[in-house]
This record gives structure tokens, sequence and C-alpha cells, in this order.
């Protein structure tokens, strides 16, 4: 997906952005970028593939060469970014966060006969950062240009300029990913997680809305296009993408999944389906605070029977071979064998997408003297592929367990019917758990309830994005 850090200031920001930013690295594993605008020597951009080095130590060399009052930086994981764009509009450097669905539709509409020419990327896609620039710079100043592209993207699309008299913050349109602001006695920051600037020193000031766009100088925010009146921010966000310290629209993601784990807990025990078990653990990194909070609600010791290596080992599902993402996600698994012979354990994910991960997972448990093995998934069963943010690399929906295992029940008949396969209380839910179950070779497993889902994030449920389960805008 991405991340982004800005700051602005009356002093240097340069080692500011450089730790804003690279708190944002497990938001992306391909490209790290930052620019810098100081009052003297103008602009000042590096970008570097972050694949097999961490963004930290690709730029700490660069960090001596870099000077400026304005900064910002970015982690990608799909553009090479920041840009430096010249226009009618000025030189500003430009970063974005998130997926136009028509971008080749745009490039032949707008440009195509127009001699516009775009630098293709190794993929031969068009940048998308220069194409949103592009479409910017179709009007006559900032703020009218982000609205028309903005307007004109399919998808959605964050965006942060640096320009020298300051920095435009511009949320998507729905408000599918945040933008907060911070501020200290100063200047300024904006970031998509919180605690980025709270370790820098600066205190949360502003949380924009959706589409707002505002200008930030060292002495504060102005907004220059209001705020609309919907919302639809990403429920993945606090399930998986989040980092445990985040909160969104005020509500933590640690937190979260602490009360989404007791309400799985909860309705287990309600229904007399909790499986009698020697430990609940979680999958690790992101499921262990759901398996806390049901291992607490359930009165189930909590273990760790194993754990991530994490000094080396991205995100699992990053690469883009799939044969390497299973043997990475092998490899930083580590278990425990003391807490694995013999006993009976209960994991819970945060979510189940292609399960090929977790199917090996299960078959080492069993190796290792597993008596038996139930898996809980922190979500609903996922139905469709995100049409509005780049979460991962699956090329169609059918390369999803829930959707390849409705296909294999009943055909394409099947795909007409997904919202009750999606529910566990109907005759066709209960045949995927089965199937899946039997499949994977889990003892039991069950999903979280949408209801659950959004009783845990505990915002008005009107303004949360649930499209992967329900294939509803």
């Amino acid at each position: 997906m991405g991340g982004f850090f800005g700051a602005i200031s009356k002093r240097d920001v340069v080692l500011d952005v450089f730790f804003g930013t690279d708190y944002h690295s497990h938001l992306g594993t391909r490209r790290g970028g930052m620019a810098a605008y100081d009052r003297e020597q103008g602009f000042h951009r590096q970008i570097h593939n972050i694949e097999n080095t961490p963004f930290r130590t690709k730029f700490e060399k660069d960090l001596s060469s870099f000077h400026g009052q304005a900064g910002i930086g970015c982690i990608s994981d799909t553009d090479p970014q920041p840009l430096l764009m010249r226009s009618h509009l000025g030189l500003y450097a430009i970063s974005t966060v998130g997926i136009i669905q028509n971008a080749e539709a745009l490039v032949d509409r707008y440009f195509s006969d127009h001699g516009h020419q775009f630098m293709a990327m190794s993929s031969g896609k068009v940048n998308a950062t220069e194409l949103v620039a592009s479409l910017i710079n179709q009007k006559d100043d900032l703020v009218s240009g982000i609205r028309y592209a903005q307007e004109q993207i399919e998808g959605s699309m964050t965006i942060l300029i640096l320009t020298t008299d300051g920095i435009y913050a511009a949320r998507d349109r729905l408000g599918r990913l945040p933008v907060l602001i911070g501020q200290n006695e100063e200047g300024c920051c904006v970031s998509f997680e919180s605690f980025a600037y709270h370790k820098l020193g600066y205190q949360d000031a502003y949380e924009l809305g959706p589409q707002e766009i505002v200008k930030i100088t060292p002495e504060g925010w102005e907004t220059l296009s209001p705020a609309g009146k919907d919302m639809r921010i990403c429920a993945f966000l606090w399930t998986y993408y989040g980092y445990p310290n985040s909160c969104y629209e005020g509500m933590n993601v640690e937190v979260m999944r602490y009360r989404n784990g007791e309400i799985m807990a909860r309705d287990e025990v309600q229904r007399g389906q909790l499986p009698k078990v020697d430990y609940v653990a979680g999958v690790p990194d992101s499921g262990v605070p759901h398996a806390i909070g049901f291992a607490n609600r359930s009165g189930k010791p909590f273990a760790r029977p194993f754990v991530k290596y994490t000094p080396t080992w991205p995100r699992s599902f990053m690469p883009e071979s799939q044969d390497v993402r299973n043997q990475v996600a092998k490899m930083k698994q580590i278990p425990v064998p003391e807490l694995i012979k013999g006993k009976k354990l209960l994991f819970v994910d945060d979510s189940i997408v292609r399960g090929t991960q977790l199917r090996e997972t299960v078959e080492f448990l069993y190796e290792s003297g597993a008596e038996e093995v139930h898996m809980r998934s922190a979500c609903p069963p996922i139905m469709y592929g995100c049409k509005y943010l780049n979460f991962s690399r699956s090329n169609s929906d059918m390369e999803l367990l829930s959707r390849k295992t409705v296909q294999a029940l009943e055909g394409d008949e099947g795909q007409e019917h997904l919202a009750e396969y999606a529910d566990a209380s109907t005759e066709r839910g209960q045949c995927m758990l089965q199937t899946i179950c039997k499949e994977m070779g889990f003892d039991s497993l069950g999903y979280q309830s949408l209801d659950g889902l959004l009783e845990a994030i505990g915002i008005d449920k009107d303004k949360i994005c649930t499209y992967c389960w329900t294939g509803k805008e």
C-alpha cells in the first residue's frame, strides 16, 4: 500500500521527515523516497529501492546532503516517488497513496491526443503519481487541480504536495485512509500514522475529513477545500494493516483488536461452540492481540506456540512470487515445541485470504505433535478483492480461498450467492466452513461476523468500508 510523512518548521526538519517516514515501513516494502525544500538551496529529492534493505539503512547516507525547513517522505509499494514536477503551477514535489483503477482510460482520454509523454516504469505502466500530477496540472491552481484529479480517479487517492510556501495535504474522496496533523512550538507535520509524530515531539492537532484539502505552514494549517459528508474508512486498517499504537477516527488499533477477540469468544460461548483447548494463540504478529482478547473472554490461557523472526523478514505477502511469499512465511515462523506437542490449540489469525501459508502452518503444527488445531479468523470471509487500495498482489477474486471454495462447491451458480456463503448461520455458509475446515486440516473453523467486527471498531458503521466482505460500495 504505502505511507507518508511531511513536516514544515522554522528549523531544519530533515531528521523529522527521515524518522517519520521510516515509521511507515510496515506499509510497504518496494520504494522509499524523500524530498526537501530549503530556502537557500531549493529542492532536493532521493528515491531508493527498499525491497532488500530497510528505508532507514538506504537513506542514512543521504542525510548529510539533505537540508530544508520543509520536506515530505513516503513508503511506496508501487511507484517510485515523491516526484519533482515543473509546470505552470510552479515546481513542487508530490507523493500519493491509493490506486487508480481507470489509469489507462485517463491516459487515453486526456493525454494521448495532446502529445503528453509519461515515463514508463519497468512494468510498462504509467507512474500513478505522475498521472495524478498531470491531472492536477490541468487546472489553474493546486486546490482546483487536486479536486479535479480526485473527481476523475476511480479508486482512491490521498495526495501530499511540497511547494515553496507550504505543504498541501488532501485526504482521498471518501476518507478510506487517514491523514493527521501534528504540531509543536516550531512547526507542523502531516502523517498517515499518528505515532510517527508522537515519537518526534509533535502533539495531535487535527484529523482531515474525507476529501478535505489543507495547506500546512510552520504557523499552522488552513482548510482550503472543506471535508465531504460521506466517509468509507477501510476496516482492514484496524483488522490488520494498522500498527498497534495507531489511532484512526479516535479508535486505537490494539484496543480494537482486543475487543474484536473478546466479541468472537463471547459469541462462541453464547452459541455453545467454544472447543476445549489447552491454549489460545495468535498467528504472529497481527493475530496476537485478537487472540489475547479471545483468551481473556474465553478463560483459556494465552500462549505463543510459535513466534515470528522479525529482524530480517518483511511481510510475507509482499513479494511478487507466491512461491517466495510461501517460503518467507515458512522461514519466519519459529516453533516452541514444548507448547505444541500433545496440545489442543486454538489459533486466531487477523484474516484468511488465500490460505496457502495457513495450510502449511497447520501441517507443521501436526507434524510437531499438536493434538488438535482450531482456527479463527478475526474478520469475515474475504469475498472481493479491494478496488480502492493496493492491499495485496492478488490478480483475481478467484485467488481468494472463500471464492475458490464457492466455485468448487457450486460452480458459477455459487457466485450468485456470496452473501449466503459469507454468513455462517446459513446452510451455504456452514457448507463453506466445513469444506475449508476439511481442506485445511482444522479441527474447527470460525470467522468473526461482520456485525461483531463493526461492534469492535465502534464508530458509525455507515462510515466504514466493508467492500472486501460484502461487495457493496
